[in-house]
């Protein structure tokens, strides 16, 4: 049975450092995106370069009609996903006292509601194969909480919530599910953030330097390897030692 990896949020940043390196391991990998079209076409070929089969698709992660769809088209283009991987997320950022119910009800559902409709969506093929990883990307704001990001804080923490309870349910099976909590990680997102807060961040990590995708998508390739079959349930923060 070939390995079948599921990237969500799979064009750009961490989820495009995910992809190359799943297939460099020989997965065939899938992927959704929500805006990038040309981004995830080029993607989509580089992955192929690799000697594996891909499979990109635009979808709102949050919809179970779209989710339904994209699995669907995934296992007719691929095989059965034996590796999933949650990295989609929004941010909408605003204190509390002025947040909007819009703003609260989107990021909850596209940063943990997704992670409950695609796991189901996979999990029974998983269980009946005896054979499965799910990774979980969270946040240090679902650890530590972030001023300015209770929606965002709270949906990260409810994935480390959902993923320790998953792991109990389907150890038995053969399905492994972990978290892994970047922190601060070179991509465009730490680009647009201003550089003052950028520096006032570098000086709080040991390291002295941010993460690079790769990097995060080295442990997330380890947590879907064979190399990590005993290790589930577990929480993994990769952060440079930040303080």
């Amino acid at each position: 049975m070939r390995s079948v990896a599921l990237v969500t949020g799979g064009a750009s940043g961490i989820g495009a450092a995910v992809c190359r390196r799943l297939a460099a391991d020989g997965y065939d990998v899938a992927f959704c995106y929500r805006s990038s079209s040309a981004a995830a076409a080029s993607l989509e070929r580089e992955l192929r370069d690799f000697g594996v089969r891909s499979y990109a698709r635009r979808a709102d992660v949050s919809e179970s009609g779209d989710v339904q769809l994209l699995l669907d088209a995934v296992e007719d283009a691929l095989g059965p996903v034996t590796t999933l991987v949650g990295n989609a997320a929004i941010r909408e950022d605003a204190p509390l006292a002025l947040m909007t119910e819009a703003s609260w009800r989107r990021v909850l559902e596209v940063d943990l509601t997704s992670a409950y409709l695609l796991t189901q969506g996979v999990l029974q093929g998983m269980m009946r194969a005896k054979r499965g990883a799910i990774v979980m990307i969270s946040a240090l704001a679902g650890l530590r909480g972030s001023p300015g990001q209770t929606n965002y804080a709270a949906a990260k923490a409810g994935l480390v919530g959902f993923t320790k309870s998953l792991a109990q349910e389907v150890g038995g099976y053969g399905v492994r599910a972990n978290v892994v909590v970047p922190g601060f990680i070179n991509t465009e997102g730490l680009a647009a953030i201003p550089a003052r807060s950028r520096d006032l961040a570098l000086a709080r990590i040991a390291l002295r330097r941010f993460g690079r995708p790769e990097e995060v998508a080295d442990l997330v390739a380890f947590l879907a390897s064979d190399a990590s079959t005993y290790l589930t349930g577990e929480v993994i923060t990769i952060d440079g030692a930040i303080q």
